[in-house]
């Protein structure tokens, strides 16, 4: 149950830090919010409170989804009508915190006095963003065993759906909620962007069961696993037996932010559901059981940080726990208890 609770804890720890109110969350150079780090005294320093280091709009929507996947629901069906719920009654919480406009189109969208239509949001060729997969780690934590792994494409799809109706956004929902699951399965970490490429065709056998915008879909799955493909040929760990991933030397702030940007569709780091997973994962890779490299290659870097923070740190938490990681980042932070309640509850109904 311990490293339950440590998965939402550090996954909000590394969003807070990513976001720092808004200001690393801008900053384009990772050497710069690293050198304000260390004018602040280096992370060990930090003292993570509400005030000065909320939780970005990514953690919340994070929470809303567990709150979700804790209640009593009979059948998937329930469980959707509660997310759209919840999703929608979120939007009210996130002013001020500039939502990911995706996501609050996506909610518009939503219908939660439709029973049947609840969740069936049009298909959004803008809907290729992170905010589908900073939130879905609680589905694999939930549905983490082996033999639920059907339950686990399904609503992470649906939920991911919900907001990002796009390949791209959908199918970073389902990496990051399959990754979850490898986390608490003791998976080794070299193999869990592998085994993603073996798992996409029950993604795309689960969308075309369901023929919701197919067509739209099929322009453009292909770009997700290509990338993906492209990433681990670059570690050099797409073949079995591969098990050491290659780093490039040096590989320091500036190299790290031109090489999260080659992944990028856009330039942007980490803004796309295929890229905020692969660089929570690489940094994953680099660090090992290293917090603060951790942090170095995920939450402190010119791009998208608090998702790519949000991600890395609660994947961190589920294999690490917390015992690494300075107790300042965590005891004051926004929202601590609830997050603890929550690793608890999806523990408990999990096993």
């Amino acid at each position: 149950m311990d490293k339950f609770k440590a998965g939402m804890v550090l996954g909000a720890v590394g969003d807070a830090l990513g976001y720092r109110k808004g200001r690393w969350e801008g900053c384009i150079s990772g050497k710069k919010i690293q050198e304000e780090l260390a004018s602040l005294g280096g992370l060990g320093a930090l003292k993570l409170d509400p005030d000065n280091w909320p939780l970005s709009d990514a953690a919340l929507m994070l929470m809303t989804t567990a709150e979700a996947l804790i209640t009593d629901y009979w059948c998937l069906e329930d469980l959707y009508r509660e997310l759209v719920r919840l999703y929608v009654e979120a939007m009210v919480c996130l002013q001020g915190r500039v939502p990911d406009p995706t996501t609050v189109e996506g909610c518009v969208h939503l219908k939660p006095h439709n029973f049947l239509l609840a969740w069936h949001t049009p298909f959004n060729e803008k809907g290729s963003g992170f905010g589908a997969a900073a939130k879905a780690m609680c589905v694999g934590m939930r549905y983490w065993q082996p033999e639920r792994l059907d339950n686990l494409v399904e609503v992470s799809i649906e939920s991911g759906r919900m907001t990002h109706n796009h390949p791209t956004g959908f199918l970073g929902s389902f990496t990051t909620a399959l990754f979850a699951s490898y986390a608490i399965q003791g998976k080794p970490l070299v193999s869990w962007g592998r085994e993603l490429l073996t798992v996409v065709p029950k993604a795309e056998e689960y969308c075309r069961k369901t023929i919701r915008h197919m067509a739209e879909y099929q322009e453009n799955w292909f770009y997700f696993e290509a990338k993906w493909q492209f990433y681990l040929e670059e570690r050099e760990i797409e073949n079995e037996g591969q098990n050491k991933p290659v780093f490039p030397n040096p590989y320091d702030p500036e190299e790290t932010d031109k090489m999260y940007k080659r992944w990028s569709s856009e330039g942007r780091a980490g803004w796309r559901g295929h890229d905020a997973p692969m660089i929570a994962y690489d940094a994953l890779l680099a660090a090992g059981s290293d917090w603060s490299e951790l942090c170095r290659r995920a939450m402190f870097h010119g791009g998208e940080s608090p998702g790519t923070g949000l991600i890395a740190g609660c994947l961190f938490g589920l294999m690490h726990g917390l015992s690494s990681v300075p107790s300042g980042l965590y005891l004051e932070l926004d929202r601590r208890q609830r997050l603890e309640e929550l690793g608890a509850a999806l523990y408990t109904l999990s096993h």
